[in-house]
Protein backbone atom coordinates (compact mmCIF):
# COMPACT_ATOMS: atom_id res chain seq x y z
CA UNK A 1 0.00 0.00 0.00
CA UNK A 2 1.17 3.53 -0.72
CA UNK A 3 2.51 5.77 2.02
CA UNK A 4 -0.39 8.22 1.96
CA UNK A 5 1.35 10.75 4.20
CA UNK A 6 4.20 10.92 1.68
CA UNK A 7 1.70 11.09 -1.19
CA UNK A 8 -0.34 13.93 0.34
CA UNK A 9 1.62 16.75 -1.29
CA UNK A 10 1.07 15.41 -4.82
CA UNK A 11 -2.05 13.29 -4.35
CA UNK A 12 -4.59 15.66 -5.90
CA UNK A 13 -2.37 16.72 -8.80
CA UNK A 14 -1.64 13.11 -9.76
CA UNK A 15 -5.19 11.78 -9.28
CA UNK A 16 -7.26 13.98 -11.55
CA UNK A 17 -7.56 16.99 -9.24
CA UNK A 18 -10.79 19.00 -9.10
CA UNK A 19 -12.48 17.43 -12.17
CA UNK A 20 -12.22 13.93 -10.68
CA UNK A 21 -13.24 15.16 -7.22
CA UNK A 22 -16.22 17.04 -8.62
CA UNK A 23 -17.42 14.00 -10.55
CA UNK A 24 -17.12 11.79 -7.48
CA UNK A 25 -18.85 14.29 -5.19
CA UNK A 26 -21.74 14.81 -7.60
CA UNK A 27 -22.26 11.04 -7.88
CA UNK A 28 -22.15 10.61 -4.09
CA UNK A 29 -24.52 13.52 -3.55
CA UNK A 30 -27.04 12.06 -6.00
CA UNK A 31 -27.32 8.97 -3.78
CA UNK A 32 -27.65 10.78 -0.43
CA UNK A 33 -31.00 11.52 1.20
CA UNK A 34 -32.11 15.08 0.51
CA UNK A 35 -32.57 15.42 4.27
CA UNK A 36 -28.99 14.38 5.15
CA UNK A 37 -27.56 16.98 7.54
CA UNK A 38 -24.63 15.13 9.14
CA UNK A 39 -22.34 13.29 6.73
CA UNK A 40 -19.21 11.23 7.47
CA UNK A 41 -16.54 10.71 4.79
CA UNK A 42 -14.35 7.70 5.59
CA UNK A 43 -10.69 7.84 4.48
CA UNK A 44 -11.28 11.40 3.29
CA UNK A 45 -7.69 11.91 2.17
CA UNK A 46 -7.06 15.54 1.27
CA UNK A 47 -10.75 16.39 1.61
CA UNK A 48 -11.06 17.37 -2.05
CA UNK A 49 -14.17 15.22 -2.49
CA UNK A 50 -15.45 15.86 1.05
CA UNK A 51 -15.64 19.62 0.67
CA UNK A 52 -17.69 19.19 -2.50
CA UNK A 53 -20.21 16.97 -0.74
CA UNK A 54 -20.71 19.71 1.86
CA UNK A 55 -23.40 22.33 1.26
CA UNK A 56 -25.48 24.77 3.29
CA UNK A 57 -27.31 22.77 5.92
CA UNK A 58 -25.03 19.74 5.60
CA UNK A 59 -22.01 19.25 7.85
CA UNK A 60 -19.31 16.94 6.50
CA UNK A 61 -16.85 15.28 8.86
CA UNK A 62 -13.79 13.63 7.29
CA UNK A 63 -11.66 10.97 8.95
CA UNK A 64 -8.34 9.52 7.83
CA UNK A 65 -5.33 7.80 9.40
CA UNK A 66 -2.61 9.56 7.39
CA UNK A 67 -1.42 12.75 9.16
CA UNK A 68 -0.20 14.29 5.91
CA UNK A 69 -3.58 13.84 4.25
CA UNK A 70 -5.35 15.33 7.25
CA UNK A 71 -3.11 18.37 7.23
CA UNK A 72 -4.43 19.18 3.76
CA UNK A 73 -8.01 18.17 4.58
CA UNK A 74 -8.07 20.43 7.65
CA UNK A 75 -7.95 23.46 5.38
CA UNK A 76 -10.96 22.21 3.44
CA UNK A 77 -13.00 20.94 6.38
CA UNK A 78 -12.15 23.44 9.16
CA UNK A 79 -12.70 21.79 12.53
CA UNK A 80 -14.12 18.65 10.94
CA UNK A 81 -11.06 16.67 9.77
CA UNK A 82 -10.20 14.02 12.36
CA UNK A 83 -7.58 11.30 12.67
CA UNK A 84 -9.43 8.04 13.18
CA UNK A 85 -9.33 4.37 12.26
CA UNK A 86 -12.29 3.39 10.09
CA UNK A 87 -12.29 0.00 11.83
CA UNK A 88 -13.19 1.68 15.12
CA UNK A 89 -14.81 5.07 14.67
CA UNK A 90 -14.86 7.55 17.59
CA UNK A 91 -18.58 8.31 17.19
CA UNK A 92 -21.70 7.14 18.96
CA UNK A 93 -24.21 4.87 17.27
CA UNK A 94 -26.59 6.73 14.99
CA UNK A 95 -24.46 9.88 14.83
CA UNK A 96 -24.80 10.47 11.05
CA UNK A 97 -27.46 10.68 8.37
CA UNK A 98 -25.06 9.42 5.72
CA UNK A 99 -21.61 7.88 5.34
CA UNK A 100 -19.38 7.62 2.26
CA UNK A 101 -16.28 5.57 1.48
CA UNK A 102 -14.77 6.56 -1.86
CA UNK A 103 -11.76 4.47 -2.93
CA UNK A 104 -11.35 2.85 0.49
CA UNK A 105 -12.63 -0.73 0.58
CA UNK A 106 -10.34 -1.92 -2.23
CA UNK A 107 -7.35 -1.12 -0.01
CA UNK A 108 -8.47 -3.50 2.73
CA UNK A 109 -7.89 -7.20 3.23
CA UNK A 110 -11.36 -7.42 4.76
CA UNK A 111 -14.11 -4.82 4.36
CA UNK A 112 -16.34 -6.36 7.06
CA UNK A 113 -15.22 -4.20 10.03
CA UNK A 114 -15.52 -0.96 8.06
CA UNK A 115 -18.97 -1.79 6.69
CA UNK A 116 -20.03 -2.72 10.23
CA UNK A 117 -18.83 0.63 11.58
CA UNK A 118 -20.55 2.54 8.79
CA UNK A 119 -23.79 0.76 9.64
CA UNK A 120 -23.33 1.41 13.37
CA UNK A 121 -22.97 5.17 13.05
CA UNK A 122 -25.92 5.55 10.65
CA UNK A 123 -29.27 6.77 11.89
CA UNK A 124 -32.42 4.83 10.86
CA UNK A 125 -33.09 5.62 7.22
CA UNK A 126 -29.50 6.79 6.73
CA UNK A 127 -27.48 5.85 3.66
CA UNK A 128 -24.01 4.36 3.20
CA UNK A 129 -22.39 5.06 -0.20
CA UNK A 130 -19.22 3.31 -1.32
CA UNK A 131 -17.16 2.63 -4.43
CA UNK A 132 -17.06 -1.02 -5.48
CA UNK A 133 -15.12 -3.07 -8.04
CA UNK A 134 -12.31 -0.52 -8.40
CA UNK A 135 -9.92 -2.95 -10.07
CA UNK A 136 -12.55 -3.78 -12.69
CA UNK A 137 -13.00 -0.07 -13.41
CA UNK A 138 -9.33 0.22 -14.32
CA UNK A 139 -9.66 -2.60 -16.85
CA UNK A 140 -10.54 -0.50 -19.90
CA UNK A 141 -9.51 -3.11 -22.47
CA UNK A 142 -6.26 -1.38 -23.37
CA UNK A 143 -2.88 -2.85 -24.25
CA UNK A 144 -1.88 -2.19 -20.65
CA UNK A 145 -4.72 -4.41 -19.42
CA UNK A 146 -3.58 -7.26 -21.66
CA UNK A 147 -0.24 -7.26 -19.85
CA UNK A 148 -1.40 -6.73 -16.26
CA UNK A 149 -4.47 -8.98 -16.47
CA UNK A 150 -2.69 -12.08 -15.10
CA UNK A 151 -1.55 -10.10 -12.05
CA UNK A 152 -4.89 -8.59 -11.05
CA UNK A 153 -6.26 -9.75 -7.70
CA UNK A 154 -9.21 -12.08 -8.15
CA UNK A 155 -10.49 -11.86 -4.58
CA UNK A 156 -10.96 -8.21 -3.62
CA UNK A 157 -12.58 -6.67 -0.56
CA UNK A 158 -14.63 -4.18 -2.59
CA UNK A 159 -16.32 -6.71 -4.90
CA UNK A 160 -19.95 -5.59 -5.16
CA UNK A 161 -21.26 -9.04 -4.24
CA UNK A 162 -19.11 -9.08 -1.10
CA UNK A 163 -20.00 -5.55 -0.06
CA UNK A 164 -23.72 -6.17 -0.60
CA UNK A 165 -23.61 -9.30 1.54
CA UNK A 166 -21.74 -7.48 4.32
CA UNK A 167 -24.15 -4.54 4.21
CA UNK A 168 -27.19 -6.81 4.45
CA UNK A 169 -25.70 -8.53 7.50
CA UNK A 170 -25.98 -5.16 9.26
CA UNK A 171 -29.47 -4.28 8.11
CA UNK A 172 -28.43 -2.17 5.12
CA UNK A 173 -30.31 -2.79 1.89
CA UNK A 174 -29.29 -1.65 -1.62
CA UNK A 175 -31.06 1.56 -2.59
CA UNK A 176 -29.22 2.95 -5.62
CA UNK A 177 -26.16 3.06 -7.85
CA UNK A 178 -24.21 5.68 -9.80
CA UNK A 179 -21.24 5.86 -12.17
CA UNK A 180 -18.66 8.62 -12.53
CA UNK A 181 -15.69 9.33 -14.76
CA UNK A 182 -12.21 8.95 -13.32
CA UNK A 183 -10.89 12.18 -14.83
CA UNK A 184 -7.11 12.19 -15.12
CA UNK A 185 -6.92 8.47 -14.27
CA UNK A 186 -6.10 7.14 -17.72
CA UNK A 187 -2.92 5.12 -17.19
CA UNK A 188 0.25 5.49 -19.23
CA UNK A 189 2.62 2.55 -19.79
CA UNK A 190 5.62 4.59 -18.62
CA UNK A 191 4.08 5.62 -15.30
CA UNK A 192 2.68 2.17 -14.58
CA UNK A 193 6.07 0.63 -15.38
CA UNK A 194 7.64 2.97 -12.83
CA UNK A 195 5.13 1.95 -10.18
CA UNK A 196 5.66 -1.75 -10.88
CA UNK A 197 9.43 -1.30 -10.52
CA UNK A 198 8.85 0.52 -7.21
CA UNK A 199 6.71 -2.35 -5.96
CA UNK A 200 3.60 -0.19 -5.62
CA UNK A 201 1.52 -2.28 -8.06
CA UNK A 202 1.51 -5.77 -9.57
CA UNK A 203 4.56 -6.84 -7.58
CA UNK A 204 4.33 -10.39 -8.87
CA UNK A 205 5.12 -9.10 -12.35
CA UNK A 206 8.40 -7.61 -11.21
CA UNK A 207 10.99 -6.18 -13.58
CA UNK A 208 9.82 -8.35 -16.49
CA UNK A 209 6.33 -6.83 -16.42
CA UNK A 210 7.77 -3.33 -15.99
CA UNK A 211 9.95 -3.82 -19.08
CA UNK A 212 7.02 -5.04 -21.17
CA UNK A 213 4.90 -2.08 -20.10
CA UNK A 214 7.67 0.40 -20.90
CA UNK A 215 8.05 -1.15 -24.36
CA UNK A 216 4.42 -0.54 -25.37
CA UNK A 217 3.77 1.99 -28.15
CA UNK A 218 3.19 5.60 -27.09
CA UNK A 219 4.38 4.98 -23.52
CA UNK A 220 3.48 8.49 -22.33
CA UNK A 221 -0.01 8.56 -23.84
CA UNK A 222 -2.83 7.97 -21.34
CA UNK A 223 -5.16 5.11 -22.10
CA UNK A 224 -8.96 5.57 -21.65
CA UNK A 225 -10.13 6.80 -18.26
CA UNK A 226 -11.89 4.40 -15.90
CA UNK A 227 -15.53 4.72 -14.93
CA UNK A 228 -16.08 4.07 -11.24
CA UNK A 229 -19.15 2.48 -9.68
CA UNK A 230 -20.90 3.59 -6.49
CA UNK A 231 -23.46 1.58 -4.54
CA UNK A 232 -25.78 2.95 -1.87
CA UNK A 233 -27.31 1.04 1.06
CA UNK A 234 -30.09 2.26 3.35
CA UNK A 235 -30.33 1.53 7.07
CA UNK A 236 -33.64 0.17 8.34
Amino acid sequence: MLDYTREAAVYDATRGGVPRARAAAEAVDALLPATARDHLDLACGTGLVSERVARPGRRVVGVDLAPGMLTVAAGRLPGHALRADCHRLPFTAGAFDSVSAVWLLHLLDDAAPVVAEAARVLRPGGVFVTTVDKADAHDVGSDIDTLVGPYRLRQVADAHVTVTALAEQHGLTPCGEALFQGHGQGRTPAELARRVRAGDMYREGGSALAARLAALPDPDTPRPEPVFRLMAFRAA
